[in-house]
């Protein structure tokens, strides 16, 4: 019998809880695997936790930590692996039921056949916003052009990763985490299966666009060199008016060359301006790192509950 835990990072979802609860339930009939389900609840500001606490009163198979704030999906994920890396393997999914779990006995299939990451992708971007969508291939585009380890363009969180790979996954210390690139740079044999786009049965997204460009900024700083080659095309561009500058005074082309200096000087204020900001962000990305503060602290888990101890969530 090989056990297995179902993550579910949840963020404001106390309508989706129960649904979800109920939807992923059928799906776990699988000869030869005992599941578990381990809501981690990201200091949601609703009903959240009520809902997740009345499923474990029911289900003794439901396990739950809930964080003293909101610490962010990836703290959310590591805790879940943190907690279950005795396990067999475990699934990453959404509350929010658009990732379907009717893709759980599939999963299982190919992990049976000796893959060690089963991950999941959109087919399309349907029914995501057009400007979400641009920006996201963009993202695809260049942080593959300048990786080791390059994504899938869509790539999900809701995946199934081996023991081995939860190991390897808490092996690396950074503070920064983005999940995603660390399970591609880890390596190991891989499936994909693709899915049709699901609409939320209940409530908004979270993340907003901010979110998102600081998520897409903090995954191109930790596995990409794309940041390291900004300064130099602006200094590029920098020596390449102040050449046309030069050559436009010996051919006395004043006016031409009096509006290269000014687009010079310009493009020098930006050059500084980002070298500089760029500096101090990678000093206070060390000084995060040096601190070395928790990912996550845990308010509260099913461990507390005396009944619930007892089954051995490690």
């Amino acid at each position: 019998m090989k056990n297995i835990t179902i993550i579910i990072p949840s963020y404001n979802e106390e309508k989706n809880v129960p649904l979800f609860y109920q939807e992923v339930k059928k799906h776990l009939n699988i000869p030869g695997y005992r599941f578990n389900l381990l809501f981690v609840d990201d200091g949601s500001k609703d009903n959240t936790f009520a809902e997740i606490k009345k499923c474990a009163a029911n289900d003794p198979l439901v396990r739950y930590l809930r964080f003293s704030r909101n610490f962010g999906k990836e703290a959310a994920m590591h805790a879940g692996l943190e907690y279950s890396k005795d396990e067999d393997a475990i699934i990453i999914i959404d509350c929010d039921l658009q990732q379907p779990p009717s893709l759980i006995p599939e999963m299982i299939s190919y992990y049976e056949s000796g893959y060690k990451i089963v991950y999941t992708k959109g087919k399309t971007r349907k029914g995501e916003p057009k400007l979400r969508t641009f920006f996201a291939n963009r993202f695809y585009r260049l942080y593959n052009r300048h990786t080791e380890m390059p994504l899938d363009n869509g790539a999900k969180d809701f995946q199934l990763l081996d023991k081995q790979v939860i190991a390897a996954f808490l092996q690396i210390k950074d503070n920064y985490r983005f999940v995603k690139g660390i399970f591609s740079w880890v390596g190991y044999p891989r499936k994909c299966i693709e899915y049709d786009f699901i609409p939320r049965m209940h409530g908004k997204s979270t993340w907003s666009f901010k979110s998102l460009f600081k998520y897409a900024f903090n995954g191109m700083n930790q596995f990409s060199t794309l940041l390291m080659l900004l300064p130099v095309a602006m200094l590029i561009g920098v020596m390449a008016c102040l050449i046309g500058d030069i050559l436009l005074f010996i051919f006395d082309i004043f006016t031409l060359a009096q509006f290269l200096l000014g687009l010079n000087m310009v493009l020098l204020g930006l050059l500084l301006g980002v070298s500089i900001y760029g500096i101090f962000y990678l000093l206070y990305q060390l000084r995060r790192q040096v601190l070395n503060r928790p990912i996550y602290l845990i308010q509260e888990s099913s461990e507390d509950n005396p009944v619930e101890k007892n089954l051995d969530i490690h």
